[in-house]
């Protein structure tokens, strides 16, 4: 049956070469670029392990300055990696669509922020933009406290190790982190096990989906649902559902029972859903949303999933590659612990919004280590319009673009020395000369991240609360890193740190 399938398909694409592709197709060849076969260009280059995905993604962007093609049929795929093409790209709102990449993560996010576009796209920022406002994000800051407290409590276990993989810690905290902040639900307090579930669900999509993503023909859901990996996802994605289903429930009739109110600087905590002491979540403003006709239940369900998404896997790499740099930096990381001396002196209080804004070196070293590993290290966008980029015309129709942020960061021209750590980097000073687009670990223009403030604070929590009461030896060094192509920047081995206790 899959042979019969795969051959019709294959009759059909060499048809529509001949009638509408290869025009097309010949456009990009002006644009320097890998070899590529006739009809189906360069679909064979990019199957293989995401190991190699990833080297050859590398290796072909070291092969050509500033941009280069490729022809996966039927679309037409620019790469480019200098800030001037990426800011022409993702500072117009003419290429605000996601690609087609994207749509592989529909099943999950179905219509959420990260995908939605146009009136739909504008609407979802204008609800979920006040959940970043100072003052909500003040009160989000007890509970990244308390979430990084009681990871310093699990990193006691660690002291008699001779090293610890800091993935699953870092991954485990920002995901407790994130659904109490986005659904207000403690996942360590479920007892009906379902959070374990969720948790476990959660990593095991992002593999499901980057399995499809390295195989063109799985682009087609009739193929991609008949293979073991389709089945599997179909299981996975009913846990991620469900769990948020329930919990949705419950805060919706909280609200209606105790009401809703933004928090303001007057609000004490116990103010700020009703006279019962509950913590804001940001699901809080969806349902008040909700109420008002902005937005359904489908629609809420959209974005706690996306929320989900985004909010805990990047940061998690975020914080285990901080800590393995700090590891290997001694100097550096003395000069952090000195700052937050002067913050804390010898007190272990939690710390507050204020002193957040006082940790400026660590904030360098936080940016530093999003610029040598950003944990979304590629974005992708559709090219709506013709457009020119370093000098080459770029024809609109079935074209993509692959912004390659892990390469934009470790350019030579923009950073001397580009593997080097250096915190200096981001200094007041050395950032005002930079070109706005050379640094976008959050990417930039109209589509950049709702939460990037939020996950400066959720790292800076984590990591000075760390440091605070241990020392980080090196165990895992940054040239024995090997990337996987993954949703995220993700390594094919655990990433190791000792941790010893300072006092």
């Amino acid at each position: 049956m899959l042979v019969i399938v795969a051959s019709v398909i294959c009759c059909v694409c060499i048809l529509e070469w001949f009638l509408n592709c290869r025009s097309r197709a010949k456009a990009f060849w002006s644009i320097p670029g890998p070899k590529g076969a006739i009809i189906f260009g360069s679909c064979l280059q990019v199957v293989g392990t995401p190991v190699q995905l990833f080297r050859n993604l590398r290796k072909w962007a070291s092969m050509h300055e500033d941009i280069y093609r490729q022809w996966i049929y039927p679309y037409g795929v620019v790469h480019i990696y200098n800030p001037h093409d990426i800011e022409v790209v993702i500072s117009n709102p003419k290429y605000n669509e996601k690609s087609l990449l994207y749509d592989n993560l529909r099943p999950w996010l179905c219509d959420g922020l990260l995908l939605s576009k146009g009136y739909k796209w504008q609407m979802r920022r204008k609800i979920l933009t006040p959940a970043f406002h100072f003052n909500i994000l003040r009160h989000f800051t007890a509970i990244l406290e308390e979430n990084s407290s009681r990871l310093v409590t699990k990193l006691e276990d660690e002291l008699n190790h001779e090293r610890s993989d800091v993935i699953p810690l870092m991954s485990d905290t920002t995901l407790n982190s994130i659904c109490e902040t986005s659904m207000g639900a403690k996942l360590d307090e479920d007892s009906s096990g379902a959070g374990k579930l969720y948790k476990s669900a959660i990593h095991e999509i992002g593999k499901l989906i980057i399995h499809r993503i390295a195989r063109s023909w799985l682009a087609f859901d009739t193929i991609f649902n008949l293979t073991k990996e389709g089945r599997r996802q179909k299981e996975v994605l009913n846990v991620i559902h469900n769990f948020p289903k329930r919990i949705i429930e419950d805060r919706r009739m909280f609200i209606e029972k105790h009401g809703f109110k933004v928090p303001t600087d007057d609000l004490d905590e116990e103010d700020v859903v009703g006279p019962i002491k509950r913590r804001m979540a940001m699901l809080d403003l969806l349902l008040s949303a909700e109420k008002e006709g902005m937005i359904d239940d489908d629609g809420i369900q959209e974005e706690v999933d996306t929320f989900m998404f985004e909010g805990h896997d990047t940061t998690a790499m975020g914080l285990t590659f901080i800590l393995m740099e700090l590891a290997n930096n001694p100097l550096v990381q003395d000069k952090v612990v000195q700052e937050l001396r002067e913050i804390f002196g010898q007190s272990s209080r939690p710390g507050s919004m204020q002193d957040m804004g006082q940790m400026k070196y660590l904030e360098c070293c936080i940016k530093e280590t999003l610029r040598l590993y950003p944990p979304v290290p590629f974005i992708s966008r559709y090219i709506t319009d013709t457009v020119t980029l370093s000098g080459h015309v770029i024809p609109r129709g079935k074209t993509l673009c692959h912004i390659h942020i892990f390469d934009l960061h470790r350019r030579a021209d923009l950073y001397p020395e580009p593997l080097v750590f250096n915190p200096e980097r981001f200094t007041a000073g050395n950032c005002a000369s930079r070109h706005p687009y050379a640094y976008i670990p959050f990417s930039g223009g109209p589509r950049n991240c709702i939460g990037q403030r939020f996950a400066m604070l959720e790292m800076k929590s984590a990591v000075s609360a760390v440091l605070r009461r241990y020392r980080l030896l090196p165990v895992t060094t940054p040239d024995q890193l090997q990337f996987s192509a993954d949703l995220v920047l993700r390594t094919t081995h655990p990433v190791y740190v000792r941790f010893q206790r300072r006092y």
